[in-house]
């Protein structure tokens, strides 16, 4: 799209008409016409584009759901009262997210405020709205949006093997295609009755599109249910040579074919399978108790009891606890807003196991936001010491600077918004400790991020090894002789861990490796004396880190 004038606009839905006959027809909602308005930015006019142009915006994501206005005739939204309310906000949820506009997890600390914030964009974007979502209702769209997240590339499949081919399939609008999915993950996944599932799939679309979509969703899931309930769905057999196994196994685990041929490669088929399962599988989350504000594991304990939230401790770290369910309700009872506790995975607490920090430490965390580590190992301090935190984007380092005013422990963190690289030329500072978290594919951490499979390619392996040897270069230089350098990714492919490791060491025989024993467990512990945590063996998110002593 480079030169065209349509490589940035905004779109906003509106009952323009394609022809005489639809201008004779009753209004609709914004998307039964089959037609977008767009305003182009540059020049300020107004043009029709048909839903399926909005391909174009699919592939460039250019599309701009925060800045788009339903400039619909009639002002007032009607309330429609007969449509899932959930099913609603999980299709054009599950939109944004394709386009780039959103992420898939609806948790955050605004707990309720986020239902109305997902309503406003149903109206803009339907046209009408639903009643309001309750407590039930969010958590559903969480389960939804993330289930059928990671099962896309699965349920696209059954999509186009019951609508006729792949050439219907890539025809549908935008929003049928989303409303299949989520009918087909509720029947096929979820367990939902049929019945049901069929039913009010069939109402959204007849609603926010036209009767005929509704018959096309009504075809499709009915004859889901029926081979489902026949034990007949048209699946892939895992059988031919490996380019042929792995395409099968990346339909049946809904991940992309390269991660499929990767994993069969470097782990085995059979452990390739039990870590994708372990990606679809609803993620659990760990808090840490803020131990700088004088709130205890036993505290925070004493509080998901009242809560009725179920826990256990976890087995590996004295200030974490550990959730499988209940996120939603710690965030509307403000736990996480007081700064009594955060939202931290055990594998990143046992990283800072591996930094150790201890009273009286300086330490650097060259990419520190959004700053979990960075708090962690700030209330390990104790109050003495200080924690340097550099990152580059400005908006997360300020995230960051907020939290630890609000974890009390912005007297021992000092940030810095800088490209580390640059940071490490020009800053003449140097420290007892350096932990360098690189940016990395996250393969560690799919169950947790669930658009992520579909957003990393093959080709960002290699631009990110680059990336990490550079990085870690950069820290190098700002260890103290006898310090300690931390790397550390949420990857568990070994291109991103030991490799980098191994082709840092050559060139810097300044450093050894120190091993990790000690400091976590010996379950996480590898032969070569790094931190690993296995995501199917420890049922934590991925991860990894290696200490690096520089000589005296």
């Amino acid at each position: 799209m480079e030169g065209s004038t349509l490589s940035r606009f905004s779109i906003s839905y509106s009952n323009f008409s394609p022809c005489e006959r639809s201008q004779s027809q009753p209004a609709k909602s914004p998307l039964s016409n089959g037609l977008l308005s767009y305003r182009l930015i540059d020049s300020g006019k107004r043009c029709n584009v048909s839903l399926k142009t909005f391909s174009l915006a699919k592939r460039t994501k250019d599309y701009d759901f925060d800045s788009s206005r339903h400039r619909a005739h009639d002002k007032t939204q009607k309330l429609n009262l007969e449509v899932s309310p959930h099913r609603a906000v999980s299709a054009v949820r599950l939109m944004r997210i394709e386009l780039g506009g959103a992420f898939a997890d609806l948790l955050n600390e605004k707990g309720k405020g986020s239902g109305k914030n997902e309503m406003a964009y149903i109206e803009r974007t339907l046209g009408f709205r639903t009643r309001d979502l309750d407590d039930r209702d969010l958590r559903l769209v969480t389960e939804i949006v993330g289930g059928t997240i990671r099962w896309k590339r699965y349920l696209d499949h059954l999509i186009t093997s019951l609508c006729h081919g792949e050439r219907a399939f890539r025809s549908m609008e935008p929003l049928l295609v989303q409303i299949l999915r989520i009918g087909c993950y509720e029947i096929d996944k979820l367990g939902i009755p049929p019945y049901a599932a069929v039913d009010e799939c069939v109402r959204i679309a007849k609603v926010a599109l036209r009767p005929g979509a509704g018959n096309m969703v009504n075809g499709i899931l009915r004859k889901l249910a029926l081979l489902k309930d026949k034990n007949f769905l048209p699946l892939p057999k895992v059988e031919g040579d490996d380019r042929s196994q792995a395409r099968a196994l990346a339909i049946l685990y809904s991940h992309p074919v390269w991660m499929v041929r990767r994993w069969t490669k470097s782990l085995g088929q059979a452990e390739a399978v039990r870590l994708m399962m372990w990606n679809n599988s609803e993620p659990s989350f760990s808090l840490r108790a803020n131990k700088k504000k004088g709130y205890t594991r036993a505290d925070l304990a004493t509080q998901l009891n009242m809560l009725k939230v179920p826990h256990e401790t976890s087995l590996h770290l004295d200030d974490f606890v550990r959730l499988k369910t209940g996120m939603q309700v710690v965030i509307q009872a403000g736990l996480l807003k007081e700064g009594l506790c955060s939202v931290q995975d055990e594998s990143a607490g046992l990283i800072v196991s591996v930094v150790d920090p201890q009273p009286g430490d300086t330490i650097i965390d060259c990419c520190a936001a959004p700053g979990g580590k960075t708090l962690f190992m700030a209330s390990c301090l104790g109050g003495q010491g200080m924690v340097f935190a550099i990152d580059i984007n400005k908006g997360r380092l300020r995230i960051l600077e907020e939290t630890a005013k609000l974890h009390e422990v912005d007297d021992v963190v000092t940030t810095f918004h800088s490209d580390f690289r640059i940071f490490a030329k020009e800053k003449p500072l140097k420290s007892d400790k350096v932990l360098l978290d690189a940016p990395c594919s996250g393969l560690g951490v799919l169950s947790k991020r669930a658009d992520l499979r579909w957003n990393r390619k093959l080709e960002d392996m290699e631009q990110l090894k680059n990336l990490q040897d550079d990085l870690l270069n950069a820290a190098s230089t700002l260890v103290k002789p006898g310090g300690l350098l931390v790397y550390s990714t949420c990857s568990i492919d070994p291109d991103e861990n030991e490799e980098r490791v191994t082709a840092f060491l050559l060139g810097h025989p300044e450093f050894c490796i120190d091993p990790v024993d000690g400091y976590v467990p010996p379950e996480f512990v590898t032969d070569n004396g790094f931190y690993f945590s296995n995501p199917v063996k420890h049922s934590l998110d991925g991860s990894f880190a290696a200490r690096l002593l520089r000589s005296l």
